[in-house]
């Protein structure tokens, strides 16, 4: 069976305080039988990290250098996300592509140094509104993959998340069978590596999450858990968006 995922992503927000109270609300919520992650900004990770000893949430980062240690100011390596126990890492998310120029080497570069420090990496791909009303989404999604599909040949294993672009941040989000459509394309993209690769690989649908669709998207064959933006920054909300597995 599929691990099944909830990850919040925190993107830049979050202040000393807001750290505090947010470990304080989880440590009041009831365990779920999901595999729970938070990506809290870099200069916050240390801190969450105390603070969720005693629960079973994991600690994820928002992005990774694709080079290793040296003249790179403002970077940060997975050699140095290794060191605080970082489980598991973002990497191609829409935000970074779009505002930042982040090209799918580039993500598959990220990918590989993040493998070689054992942290999984959450390989997030998605279409524009614009080139899904093309017709192109599976054009896109596909030469995102390429180069991913590439490492898992070689033994990489990495979550995969749909986020369609039109859907993050914005209040829409894809309906049920939209997403489940692009994640079963995933999901046969992954067998031009193996049946059972494609079987066992855990695909995200991220977008405009809350907790009012989240069990009618996680209900989908193919969606294997959710990366939560805004709605992750409120621990009850999050925690609710994690119990909807428990709805089907």
């Amino acid at each position: 069976m599929r691990k099944k995922w909830v990850i919040g992503n925190w993107k830049m927000n979050a202040h000393s305080d807001f750290v505090a109270e947010w470990a304080e609300q989880v440590a009041k919520q009831q365990a779920v039988d999901v595999a729970m992650a938070v990506c809290p900004p870099f200069p916050y990770i240390a801190t969450l990290k105390q603070k969720l000893t005693n629960t079973n949430i994991q600690l994820g980062a928002q992005n990774v250098a694709a080079t290793d240690e040296g003249a790179y100011t403002g970077e940060v390596a997975a050699t140095m996300l290794a060191d605080l126990e970082v489980s598991l890492a973002l990497v191609g998310h829409s935000e970074r592509r779009t505002l930042f120029g982040e090209t799918n080497e580039d993500v598959a570069e990220k990918c590989q140094r993040l493998a070689e420090n054992g942290i999984l990496p959450i390989v997030c791909v998605g279409e524009t509104h614009a080139e899904r009303e093309q017709g192109v989404t599976e054009n896109v999604v596909a030469e995102q993959l390429a180069p991913i599909v590439e490492l898992i040949k070689t033994g990489l294993r990495p979550v995969i998340a749909y986020e369609p672009v039109w859907a993050i941040g914005t209040g829409l989000t894809a309906t049920p069978e939209q997403a489940q459509a692009v994640h079963t394309f995933i999901r046969q993209e992954l067998t031009k590596v193996s049946a059972e690769v494609a079987e066992s690989t855990s695909i995200l649908y991220g977008g405009s999450v809350n907790r009012d669709n989240a069990a009618a998207l996680f209900s989908q064959a193919d969606i294997d858990g959710g990366l939560i933006g805004g709605a992750s920054l409120d621990a009850e909300h999050f925690f609710t968006i994690c119990q909807a597995f428990n709805s089907h």
